[in-house]
């Protein structure tokens, strides 16, 4: 095979970048390809795996059957990552690994979101529990079959360590055999950042094309009228659809620009990518200002979205749904597809049936609860 040369990482990224070179690797030793280093291979993987095509049909807030024009994981995912390129850019970090953490980092989700995870963690209590960054270490390590020599993804010790430490106000998970004393990557927590910012903003846009927010609520939060204040050169007679996009598109700006200026003054005197996994507290964050705003923000929308009667009668449908299939297998595992029957030879029913639930998407397992209980629905 031919010999292609690389760029020298050094020559464009930040000195506390994270360096390809610099990887732990691979579980199992493969050849280097010829023009991708191992994280753009990684994005590959990702991208071309079966978990990551199911997300298309997984809750963010709405669940599927509410409307074609809502955020799914998958749409909120590739969110994620265009803002976490952009603060990767901008902070001279390795874009190539940011991309893969925020391709991979909600790919362990349940069906029907939160309340599907809330589900099976009550279901696995004494087996383990269910946490989404556990699951989606253990999806691209053991689930996805795509090689013939090793079972999972085999994907790079930093990408895998980006899953399982990926941190939000939701997430909080166990992170043993990932040096967990030492903070992630920095590109690590960028992904978690845009997260935050992705599911914040995106997530009040949904709920106000939903009408389960209203505008003239969101008017008493210093950061939309800041947003708001930004449009105010647009046309009267533009639609109000259109600015309310506008609000929203301000409004996530404002948030980008404050996390890389905040977070440019923190990385003044980090020289390496090890010195600021040593260091105490991430130092990818937000400014003191933009903290208290945005936690405005956030309890406004627990408030008035996350609580919302709609949205809770459809979360305690969803659990429902999640206990009663759950149960029908557990009592009777010959329902179960032949190839997952054929997995309880190998771990516990809870924990294969966990598995199998887990991959579903909204759609099938609102067939599948059909098909278990409806008398008139074929099987």
């Amino acid at each position: 095979m031919t010999e292609v040369f690389f760029r020298d990482e050094n020559s464009f990224l930040a000195p506390y970048a994270f360096k390809s070179s610099e990887s732990k690797g691979r579980q199992y030793t493969e050849k280097k390809h010829p023009y991708r280093d191992i994280f753009q291979r990684d994005k590959d993987r990702i991208i071309y795996s079966t978990a990551f095509r199911r997300l298309q049909y997984k809750t963010q807030v709405f669940v599927n059957y509410e409307g074609d024009h809502y955020r799914t994981r998958l749409t909120h995912t590739l969110e994620v990552l265009q803002i976490a390129r952009t603060i990767a850019r901008a902070l001279g970090l390795n874009e190539d690994l940011v991309e893969a953490i925020a391709l991979a980092h909600d790919i362990g989700h349940t069906p029907f979101g939160h309340s599907g995870e809330k589900a099976l963690n009550e279901l696995m209590k004494n087996y383990g529990g269910f946490e989404h960054n556990r699951h989606g270490l253990r999806v691209v390590d053991e689930l996805e079959e795509r090689y013939p020599h090793f079972r999972g993804l085999n994907l790079t010790w930093e990408v895998r360590e980006g899953i399982i430490k990926h941190t939000t106000a939701y997430d909080k998970p166990e992170s043993s055999g990932f040096e967990p004393n030492k903070n992630p990557t920095l590109e690590a927590q960028v992904v978690n950042a845009a997260d935050e910012i992705a599911y914040d903003n995106h997530d009040l846009d949904d709920g106000l094309a939903a009408h389960l927010i209203r505008e003239q609520d969101l008017c008493k939060l210093k950061l939309w009228q800041e947003a708001k204040n930004r449009c105010s050169e647009l046309e009267v007679d533009v639609s109000c659809k259109i600015i309310r996009y506008q609000t929203v598109k301000q409004l996530i700006n404002l948030q980008v620009t404050d996390l890389i200026q905040h977070s440019l003054e923190s990385l003044k005197n980090i020289s390496s990518s090890q010195q600021a996994r040593e260091t105490k507290g991430f130092l990818i964050s937000f400014s003191k200002e933009m903290k208290k705003l945005r936690e405005s923000l956030k309890s406004f929308l627990f408030d008035n979205l996350y609580n919302h009667y709609r949205v809770i009668r459809m979360s305690d449908k969803a659990y429902r749904f999640i206990v009663a299939i759950f149960e029908v297998y557990l009592k009777r595992p010959g329902q179960l597809p032949i190839g997952t029957r054929e997995k309880l030879k190998e771990e516990t029913p809870h924990r294969i049936i966990c598995d199998y639930i887990a991959g579903m998407t909204d759609r099938f397992a609102l067939d599948e609860y059909k098909k278990l209980f409806d008398p008139y629905e074929r099987v």
